[in-house]
């Protein structure tokens, strides 16, 4: 290790011995030979590599050997580095197939959109010395959605009528945010309920992970809006419904209640729940297999919550 960087090391006084800090790299290319204790020198900065990020999903961790946990040395700030990594594959809605892809350039392109807007991660995208284009992100203060719904003990009926409402309006609002990505010709992407943080502070939800590209010859947001969907269905349900852990005969269930992207989850949540409301189950029903109508912009889908919200605040 230069003796420049091995200075800001020892100025920075991390938990274990300069000793066993390693290579200075300034390519990124090989992302899997850098690993704990090497530095990335990007953009005049140093970066102090803590360890691999990883996706908990299903119940199992899948690491994430492009992605860096890091210390930029030079302030001693959190930052997670996402290196170039290429990989395209298949999603498949219903009787579509689309290939999605990942790209780094696009990334970096919304970082630059969404510079300044609490909504959105905040980061930007430094070419290393390959031309590699690494994202340098700042750290969300805040906490996975899905995680903080799970965390609510409460019965259904006391959550959806306590806490969903003001839950729904924060999701609109990251609708909106979606939104504005689509008026500027971009896509999420990724939209999935692990993508989608609660800020600890204002309780406002914030967008991460924007990588994943899309090819889609009908419509270029049609996956963005089956992923809004996802997560409104499972806002509304307080968690994932399969059909095969519900009585089927006694709710009067079928595959034409399931929804499209998931065939085993129930987006008839009004039947295993009849308190919710016909207007907001029917929003529900433009996700599920039997449905013809499919929202094509997001601002139909909040043209039909918004009705929703309202009727709910007044319960």
């Amino acid at each position: 290790m230069p003796e420049t960087v091995r200075a800001l090391v020892e100025r920075f006084k991390p938990p274990v011995s300069v000793r066993n800090y390693g290579t200075v790299f300034t390519d990124t290319t090989e992302f899997m030979n850098i690993g704990y204790g090497d530095v990335i020198a990007l953009g005049g900065k140093h970066y102090l590599v803590m360890g691999d990020e990883s996706e908990r999903r299903f119940g199992m961790e899948d690491p994430k050997f492009w992605v860096k946990r890091c210390i930029e040395l030079e302030c001693g700030l959190y930052r997670i580095l996402k290196l170039q990594f290429m990989e395209s594959f298949d999603q498949h809605i219903g009787p579509l197939t689309i290939t999605c892809h990942r790209s780094a350039t696009k990334e970096a392109r919304i970082l630059r959109l969404v510079a300044g807007d609490p909504r959105f991660m905040q980061g930007q995208g430094i070419k290393d010395s390959a031309g590699n284009i690494v994202r340098v992100l700042e750290r969300v203060a805040g906490r996975r959605l899905d995680l903080n719904i799970e965390d609510i003990h409460s019965s259904h009926q006391e959550y959806f009528f306590d806490v969903y409402p003001d839950i729904l309006r924060r999701f609109m609002a990251a609708c909106r945010a979606i939104h504005h990505l689509h008026q500027h010709g971009e896509t999420h992407g990724d939209i999935r309920r692990d993508h989608l943080y609660v800020d600890h502070k204002t309780g406002d939800y914030c967008w991460i992970d924007f990588d994943y590209g899309y090819d889609s010859v009908e419509n270029p947001f049609g996956l963005d809006l089956f992923g809004l969907g996802n997560i409104l269905s499972f806002i509304t349900g307080k968690g994932v419904h399969a059909i095969q852990d519900v009585d089927t005969d006694a709710l009067g269930l079928a595959e034409a209640d399931c929804a499209l992207f998931f065939r085993h989850r129930v987006v008839n949540l009004r039947k295993l729940f009849p308190y919710i409301p016909e207007d907001l189950n029917r929003v529900l029903m433009h996700y599920s297999a039997e449905s013809e109508v499919f929202y094509e912009t997001v601002p139909e889908l909040l043209a039909d919550l918004e009705p929703c919200l309202d009727n709910l605040r007044r319960t």
